[in-house]
């Protein structure tokens, strides 16, 4: 999911990768587009900066960069700031949504009831990319909701905002405001107010120094975390293949180059979060792609196995059929994955009384 790759795909599991762009210093030197999988690789950091934001309408949404709608690669970098193709965020939106544990939403809407001097429910969307949490998240809560929506890419707020949910489960109005900036910057004083903070695909791009922080802040501010779809390590390919577990191997380890957590990070995150004193729920979360996602399938096996490649490449004359074999019982409609995530529901003590 994290890091640059040269595949067509970028990393599995996730979302689509590039090479680190030069930034302005509107968008900062932040190095993380992230959730969703758009990351971009590169550690150097600076301070978190963002544009100025506002509350809109539902269903609007105010950018807060400058973007050139119109056709775009995958990957293509304009104004100096990497757009991630909408395209894929698109087409995982609906194997996400099936994917996400609904076993925690009622333990989370138990906390929400209870938040003190609850006026509404302002929820912090970390990494949104296209907005899918939201849409997924914001129908099945109650009460009236405010997003703030987070990515480095203005191009994927503008796709987020514009596509963000009308209503609530109750029908109660959803408005949002875009932010632009490292979310790894984030801070428990940037977070109050806030009721939920949620993310989808974002805690294996982080470092441990970057998923302490998270904690921190969350537990600063009083409101719980609710991370979905972070990569656990296991994919299950039926029928297998004798490079299987070779190809896997490589990709975990690709997920773990430099100091970030790939696969262990959903432990890590669980720990993080009970040393600064929440209650901790973790669901399984697997992708189950069928004939009915070969799209999705197709695009994800050359992610995956460009990454293998990439970190082994000896692997490159065998992977190469393989991939060929794979694809080609992927459109035959003759190929079953599974792949496993775990979502992560953090209960920290609320602050000004429960």
């Amino acid at each position: 999911m994290s890091g640059t790759s040269t595949t067509p795909a970028g990393i599995p599991g996730h979302g689509m990768t590039t090479a680190e762009p030069g930034l302005d210093e509107e968008t900062s030197t932040a190095s993380l587009g992230r959730g969703e999988g758009t990351h971009t690789a590169g550690r150097g950091r600076d301070e978190m900066t963002t544009t100025e934001t506002e509350a809109v309408v539902p269903g609007q949404g105010r950018d807060t960069g400058t973007i050139r709608l119109g056709d775009r690669t995958r990957g293509e970098a304009i104004d100096d700031t990497t757009r991630y193709a909408p395209e894929w965020l698109e087409l995982r939106e609906p194997v996400d949504a099936a994917a996400r544990a609904a076993e925690l939403l009622d333990p989370l809407r138990i906390r929400l009831a209870n938040l003190p001097g609850r006026g509404g429910l302002v929820i912090h969307d970390l990494g949104c990319g296209t907005g899918s949490m939201g849409r997924w998240l914001a129908p099945r809560l109650d009460g009236p909701q405010h997003w703030v929506l987070h990515d480095r890419d203005p191009y994927l707020l503008h796709f987020a905002a514009v596509g963000s949910p009308r209503s609530a489960a109750d029908g109660s109005r959803v408005t949002v405001e875009t932010q632009r900036g490292d979310v790894a910057r984030l801070t428990a004083d940037a977070l109050a107010g806030a009721s939920l903070v949620t993310a989808s695909a974002l805690l294996d791009v982080l470092t441990p120094d970057e998923i302490e922080a998270l904690a921190a802040a969350c537990a600063g501010a009083g409101c719980p975390a609710l991370l979905t779809l972070s990569v656990v390590g296991r994919v299950e390919l039926t029928p297998a293949h004798p490079l299987d577990e070779e190809i896997a191997d490589a990709f975990n380890a690709h997920q773990r180059r430099g100091d970030l957590l790939g696969p262990e990070s959903i432990n890590a995150a669980c720990d993080a979060f009970a040393r600064h004193g929440a209650t901790v729920r973790v669901h399984p979360s697997a992708w189950r792609l069928g004939p009915d996602e070969s799209a999705l399938t197709a695009e994800w096996l050359r992610g995956w196995v460009g990454a293998a490649v990439e970190e082994r490449p000896a692997l490159a004359e065998r992977a190469d059929a393989y991939l060929k074999e794979r694809l080609a019982a992927c459109e035959a409609g003759e190929l079953n994955v599974v792949v496993h995530h775990s979502d992560l529901l953090a209960l920290a003590r609320p602050t000004g009384g429960a």
